[in-house]
């Protein structure tokens, strides 16, 4: 009995992380090759095979274009392969391409003009963020939110906020010169900012007042491990007229989904300065195994829509960390056409394939790391009870 039960709860917890995992990261590389894909349909390139996963192919089918859609057997990514492309890492095949037609060469990647192979390079980072965009733009539409003014209810004893002054009833109107519309917009502001000076511009007894405060920097833990940010010490103010219900028309909804995904942009390269600068520890990069954990985790405490919330903000991420300028990703290959461009003529094989090399191990690198990290991670929640 213990067997089966044991059994059971193996396969229940394995349900429990894949199947959110499995549809978040399948929907996010969907995206993303889509974007490659579509595009490149539009500049007239031949596309030979969509696959979501890599390995060996369980299932799939061939369109009427000759474009082979495959699901792999080792779901932790994507891919699409364009004629005169040499692998999944869009590598080109020159001596292939060469020996091809005028006609039929230019519908292969390394035939296609310079600025149409940027275009549909860059289009998958940028399908990412419309997608992000639209996620974010479609909930507010659909369910609204709830706003909090950025009032003081009370402040902790002890904190910066007391220690700046701080008081019961302030109404924060600006922090740095940035318009403070709800106590969300503080709480972020705040959260990156640990140990940096903030000018805070209130409203008190209907004049303003200018307070500097210090964020501190903390450590919390959570059920996924731990997250270090700036706090000041304040509490929103929880009175019914500080309190509002906001609808949202298309426009509204489009605007605060561009908002959101430009917040987790500046997030994104606010951590990796500090990460740079020192003030920053890398065991906060993360991979496969927290995404499959925060998948679980976020599935079984909000559902489908804080499901899609979070594969929102994976594509953001995705799509700007394809932009980095490292050989084998998105960026890696703007940066050779935008050379092309410049000079009039591409880099040489033997530059571009050390690049190429070179852009593989570092990403292999960085893959062991951020699953090292998860999986200290894991140990470290679990020996702490």
């Amino acid at each position: 009995m213990d067997f089966f039960g044991s059994l059971w709860t193996l396969a229940s917890n394995l349900l429990f992380y894949v199947v959110p995992f499995l549809f978040v990261l399948t929907l996010v590389v969907f995206v993303h090759e889509w974007g490659h894909y579509k595009v490149g349909r539009l500049c007239g390139v031949d596309v030979t095979t969509f696959s979501i996963g890599f390995g060996r192919e369980l299932f799939g089918f061939t369109d009427k274009s000759g474009t082979r859609w495959r699901f792999a057997a080792i779901p932790l990514g994507g891919y699409v392969k364009f004629a005169g492309d040499a692998n999944a890492a869009s590598v080109p095949d020159p001596a292939s391409v060469a020996m091809l037609p005028p006609a039929d060469r230019s519908r292969t990647l390394p035939g296609a003009t310079v600025g149409r192979r940027a275009a549909i390079v860059a289009a998958g980072p940028i399908a990412n963020f419309i997608f992000s965009i639209l996620v974010f733009a479609g909930i507010v539409m659909t369910f609204g939110k709830t706003e909090i003014a950025p009032r003081v209810d009370r402040v902790a004893a002890g904190s910066a906020a007391e220690k700046a002054g701080l008081a019961s009833g302030d109404l924060i109107v600006s922090i740095d010169g940035a318009p403070m519309r709800n106590f969300e917009e503080v709480r972020r502001l705040v959260s990156i900012n640990a140990e940096t000076p903030l000018r805070f511009v209130v409203e008190r007894a209907g004049s303003q007042v200018s307070v500097d405060v210090t964020p501190t920097l903390v450590e919390r833990r959570n059920a996924l491990g731990v997250e270090r940010l700036g706090v000041v010490g304040v509490v929103a103010a929880t009175r019914a007229e500080d309190t509002r219900r906001l609808s949202f028309g298309p426009i509204q909804a489009l605007s605060y989904g561009a908002s959101e995904s430009w917040f987790i942009v500046t997030r994104t390269f606010d951590y990796l300065g500090k990460l740079i600068t020192g003030r920053e520890k890398a065991d906060q990069l993360s991979g496969v195994i927290h995404i499959a954990e925060v998948s679980g985790h976020v599935a079984s405490t909000g559902g489908i829509v804080s499901l899609l919330t979070l594969a929102a903000v994976l594509s953001v991420s995705i799509g700007l960390m394809n932009l980095f300028p490292v050989p084998m990703l998105d960026g890696g290959h703007l940066v050779f056409y935008a050379y092309e461009a410049l000079t009039g003529r591409p880099l040489s094989e033997k530059v571009q394939e050390y690049a190429f090399r070179a852009g593989i191990a570092l990403v292999l690198v960085l893959t062991v790391f951020v699953t090292w990290n998860d999986i200290a991670r894991i140990v470290t929640r679990t020996a702490s009870g």
